[in-house]
């Protein structure tokens, strides 16, 4: 893929993605099949900070496990799920991150 190793925008991230989605010759999945991927990703997340940090130790003989690695396999689904909705998520984040900003501003604090 191109832009490795550079930092990337969201936007140019998108552009990434789609790029070599489109190399391929293919088209995105549907919302529906994406959505479950999506899901499917989010689970695996949620077993690796399980056996990092939880109460359930990961069995001796499964491979080691990249928490990055998999957050990242999350971020590459919600873009392929924008990609193939038209969504531009630099633009999306950038007013997420107002409404934080307002609704949320005493959120963090600690005591």
């Amino acid at each position: 893929m191109t832009g490795e190793g550079k930092d990337l925008t969201l936007r140019q991230a998108q552009q990434t993605v789609d790029q070599w989605v489109q190399a391929r010759g293919g088209g995105y999945w549907s919302v529906l099949s994406n959505v479950a991927r999506l899901a499917e990703e989010v689970g695996e997340v949620a077993r690796v900070a399980n056996h990092l940090f939880g109460e359930k130790p990961k069995k001796p003989e499964e491979p080691p496990q990249d928490l990055g690695m998999e957050l990242c396999d999350v971020l590459y689904t919600l873009i392929c799920l924008a990609n193939s909705q038209g969504i531009d998520l630099q633009d999306s984040f950038e007013r997420t991150l107002e409404k934080y900003r307002q609704r949320d501003w005493n959120r963090y604090v600690r005591d």
